[in-house]
């Protein structure tokens, strides 16, 4: 398993040299989902909360020690359409990969609704139902 791990990009103490793994397309979905329920953060909240209208976000946040991991991930997304994502640096020896609203919605359909022929995904569900419960009292479409 470690000689495969290595033949897809992995390398061993990685936590600033991290590489995207050379995944093909069909399992990318499945490679963001994973990297996401590691190292992925959903938040749904009103901001603009002391004006007269709120307004009720949700933010995907990828972290990582690795600002060249996450700039191969937001090159990759984009490449795939999935426009959006704002590359910052944390307050510690860390960096985000932000989306909001309308490019959180189409990582959500990207990662638990795109399916391997025949085969099952797995995923945290309690990542999964934040964006349906978002979704369901919004009224809006994960297709974005």
């Amino acid at each position: 398993m470690c000689d495969d791990l290595r033949d897809l990009g992995m390398r061993e103490r990685k936590t600033k040299s991290l590489a995207v793994p050379n995944i093909p397309r069909k399992f990318f979905p499945d490679f963001i989902r994973g990297y996401f329920d590691g190292d992925g953060n959903v938040w749904v909240g009103y901001v603009h909360k002391d004006k007269a209208t709120r307004l009720l976000v949700i933010r995907i946040v990828f972290t990582s020690c690795s600002m060249v991991f996450l700039e191969t991930i937001k090159k990759r997304l984009e490449d795939l359409d999935l426009y959006g994502g704002v590359l910052s640096k944390g307050k510690g020896n860390y960096y985000r990969l932000t989306h909001s609203i309308h490019s959180s919605l189409k990582l959500y359909n990207f990662m638990y609704n795109q399916r391997v022929s025949g085969g099952k995904s797995l995923f945290l569900i309690r990542k999964r139902r934040i964006f349906e419960r978002y979704i369901k009292k919004c009224g809006r479409s994960s297709t974005g």
